[in-house]
């Protein structure tokens, strides 16, 4: 007798005899092996509103009058002001004060330029071809400070110690292909440092030590279509840098920021693709070199980009406002620089141009609060972790 064949009738036989309770089976084993479809973590809730001037085009944090509470600071670049809305550590903020400034103010950054030990600020003026500094006061307000002319059309502006004398200074990026640095001095004047001409339309600069060599370099994206790259410029500790390296992005990207999206404490890149409705990230090395761009997919005209760990996984997530589809996308990471979908979106108020993650409270580490600018509406919208409930103030909620 065949025993191989016998063996094999009595399998053959067996399976018909329990066809279809095994069938079943089958298909379930078949369903269980099919992964899941993502379903995005729900972490933030829509808050409440806030008038600001006329065409915000961004929004910062910081605590301007030192109570231990995140205030917010915009730049509205068609009523040439700044608002600033101080906190009351709830997610609520006060009634704007807005300060008349220069020409077109399109972005700023904050330091403290005089030692003080108050916060300063400094101002990309486009349609005065300026940059122009605001002493704080300690108390929420400001004095004017000193203006310097650029050639032309600053549109963005940074601040760290490049030349290493203990005073913060300057890297601007004009739009007409070049960068300019100024060197600050213990007063809060700056001098005129070396100017760089390279690229094609920068869209913003950042300065950060990529090195890990205690002197800051430098990053500038290129929105023009000769180029589309963030270009690294790797710092001499002097006010000068070196011959910068250019990584290609996605289309016509237009800012840069950093984060950690591996967990290798090196620093990573986040730029903001305008074209294309892409992100992308680079990996970092620690040498001031990155890996080749990871692209990925965001809604309908992606502006600005946030990195921040949002649902507690501790792998960093990313914010972007887009502004075509008029809302907010948090992407969750996978901690290699790709991110799961789909991304969880949230309606925002009309143009939302620039986001920002705060800590909602002194004593709140974990559960961050995010504010837009609302270029469109004239107005920041708050959005609070759902690990965080606040009480919206009167005629706010739902605006």
């Amino acid at each position: 007798m065949d025993m191989t064949a016998d063996r094999r009738g009595i399998k053959i036989r067996s399976f018909f005899s329990v066809g279809p309770v095994l069938l079943a089976g089958l298909i379930m084993v078949s369903a269980c092996s099919k992964a899941d479809p993502y379903v995005p973590p729900d972490p933030f809730y829509y808050f409440a509103s806030y008038p600001v001037g006329k065409n915000p085009t961004t929004v910062t944090t910081a605590d301007f009058n030192r109570d231990q509470i995140t205030d917010l600071i915009t730049t509205n670049i068609s009523s040439n002001t700044i608002s600033l809305l101080f906190g009351n550590g709830d997610g609520t903020f006060r009634d704007q004060v807005q300060v008349k400034v220069c020409q077109e103010p399109r972005s700023l950054a904050i330091n403290d330029f005089n030692h003080d030990d108050h916060l300063d600020v400094v101002l990309a003026c486009s349609g005065s071809d300026q940059v122009s500094i605001l002493f704080g006061r300690g108390n929420g307000k400001f004095e004017d400070g000193p203006q310097y002319p650029v050639h032309r059309t600053p549109v963005s502006v940074s601040s760290e110690d490049v030349n290493g004398d203990g005073h913060p200074d300057l890297a601007v990026a004009l739009r007409n292909d070049k960068v300019k640095i100024f060197l600050g001095s213990a007063g809060g004047n700056f001098r005129p440092g070396v100017q760089y001409e390279y690229g094609d339309t920068p869209t913003s600069v950042a300065l950060k030590d990529l090195n890990q060599d205690g002197k800051p370099d430098l990053v500038v994206t290129n929105g023009g279509p000769m180029l589309s790259a963030v270009s690294v410029w790797v710092g001499n500790g002097d006010g000068t840098f070196r011959d910068p390296k250019d990584y290609k992005t996605g289309r016509r990207p237009l800012g840069v920021s950093f984060a950690d999206f591996n967990n290798d404490r090196l620093p990573d890149l986040l730029v903001i693709n305008g074209e294309g409705d892409s992100f992308t990230t680079f990996l970092g090395n620690g040498d001031a070199t990155f890996q080749p761009g990871k692209d990925s997919g965001a809604d309908a005209s992606p502006n600005f980009g946030a990195a921040h760990d949002f649902d507690g996984d501790h792998i960093a997530d990313v914010a972007i406002v887009n502004l075509q589809s008029t809302d907010l996308s948090i992407l969750f990471g996978r901690g290699d620089g790709t991110f799961h979908y789909p991304p969880r979106n949230y309606r925002t108020r009309n143009g939302p141009f620039a986001v920002a993650s705060y800590r909602v409270s002194a004593d709140n580490m974990e559960e961050p609060g995010l504010v837009t600018a609302d270029n469109g509406a004239g107005s920041v919208s708050v959005f609070l972790h759902h690990g965080h409930k606040g009480q919206a103030p009167a005629g706010r909620a739902g605006e």
